[in-house]
């Protein structure tokens, strides 16, 4: 495949049509009401281009469904990340990607998919206007967070979580204490009680394979830990859940 001869072929075409692109600026400015959580300025935005969706942007595919399925993946994928940075959960923001991509999967005609942009751009508004509002982590102790739940299994420090957030290990100690409520160890102490509490239930890992995927030293000091914790052992915890199924 010549793919200098196709692009050349393709800039005729749009140039003979009179086909021009949104600008980035345009584009940009679009996602960042999003991630401001101007939940009503996002509505009157997709109700100006719902009519002419299409206007501005190029053929990703023959099929009329699919192609509009494409421009749904590419604008599902900027919203999460614009909305990361401005303070998301990364895991939220990726999950809740993952869920829309699926239901356009599902969606079989234009307007469906259309519609499910809206709904998707209107519901990543709605979730940023919350974080907005309740304003009490800020974007650091939001990485930090999340620093911290993709490193359970391996030995986490202010320093090293310092280190990744290019801040003061100083600093960050007494912000996250402030913003969270809780030290540093202690938050990661809960982090991995409530893994385990979740693979004691939804898995048949071993105790040892709890405690060696969630960065505990040993088995015993995990089971120390998760009584102290929960006020039960992992036998007896587990032995309580799955009797309550």
């Amino acid at each position: 495949m010549n793919t200098n001869r196709d692009l050349n072929y393709r800039l005729y075409i749009q140039r003979e049509e009179g086909f021009s692109r949104m600008s980035f600026s345009s584009e940009f400015e679009k996602y960042k009401v999003i991630s401001s959580g101007n939940v009503e300025k996002v509505k009157e935005n997709f109700a100006a281009i719902k009519q002419n969706y299409h206007r501005g942007k190029g053929k990703l595919s023959d099929d009329p469904v699919r192609n509009v399925r494409y421009h749904f993946i590419v604008a599902v994928a900027l919203t999460s990340r614009i909305c990361v940075e401005g303070g998301m959960s990364h895991d939220i923001a990726y999950t809740l990607s993952d869920i829309y991509i699926q239901r356009a999967d599902k969606c079989g005609t234009v307007e469906g998919i259309i519609d499910l942009i809206g709904e998707m751009q209107v519901d990543y508004a709605e979730r940023m206007n919350e974080i907005r509002k309740k304003n009490i982590i800020s974007i650091h102790i939001r990485k930090c967070i999340d620093y911290i739940y993709d490193h359970l299994s391996e030995k986490l420090t202010v320093r090293s979580a310092a280190e990744y957030l290019q801040l003061d290990p100083t600093y960050l100690s007494k912000l996250f204490a402030k913003e969270t409520g809780s030290s540093f160890r202690e938050f990661i102490i809960g982090a991995r009680v409530s893994a385990a509490e979740n693979m004691l239930i939804y898995s048949d890992f071993s105790y040892s394979d709890i405690a060696l995927s969630l960065g505990f030293s040993s088995q015993s000091a995990f089971i120390s830990t998760f009584r102290k914790r929960t006020g039960l052992t992992p036998l007896a915890y587990r032995a309580k859940k799955k009797s309550a199924d």
